[in-house]
């Protein structure tokens, strides 16, 4: 029955995010809640356990992506340097968010606007990502430092071989 249950909520999830956002090329796998906005575009083969994205910005989302739960996106902000009152005025500032193929997120990774992750990257769970994060990087932290690289030639060899997850 579980089992059930597990498949009726993963099947009910990926139908909503597939009638919300811009573009998607299957496989899509939604697994828990998740509240995509109508201007993202999604890759093959995305594995969402938990996502919320907000805002009015692009957010493009490559192939072979994974993400753990409660990660949130945010490509929108409120005006507070150049508007007509403090501590903010009622204008956004919106800017787009790029994730490259192969990316995987950890738990409870927070995106900022503005911000590319390379291909291969890798976000440590309890990541703030404010900054680009390069190519096969590993970040973690607030604000998310690359700590580290994926083993390239290993990573290059199973990309060759269409080893993915």
């Amino acid at each position: 029955m579980r089992k059930y249950i597990k498949k009726l909520k993963r099947f009910i999830y990926t139908k909503k995010v597939k009638r919300t956002i811009k573009e998607y090329v299957e496989p899509l796998y939604v697994n828990n809640k998740t509240f995509l906005t109508s201007n993202t575009k999604l890759g093959k083969n995305c594995h969402f356990n938990g996502m919320e994205i907000t805002g009015k910005g692009l957010v493009s989302i490559g192939d072979n992506f994974h993400s753990g739960t409660d990660c949130l996106i945010i490509t929108q902000f409120h005006n507070y340097d150049k508007g007509d009152s403090i501590p903010y005025d009622s204008t956004y500032i919106t800017k787009n968010v790029m994730i490259e193929d192969n990316v995987w997120l950890g738990s409870r990774v927070l995106i900022l606007g503005g911000v590319t992750i390379g291909e291969g990257a890798i976000i440590q769970a309890g990541a703030v990502v404010v900054s680009d994060i390069p190519k096969y990087g590993i970040a973690g932290g607030n604000p998310a430092k690359v700590f580290k690289y994926r083993d390239i030639e290993h990573y290059e060899e199973c990309k060759s071989l269409e080893k993915f997850h």
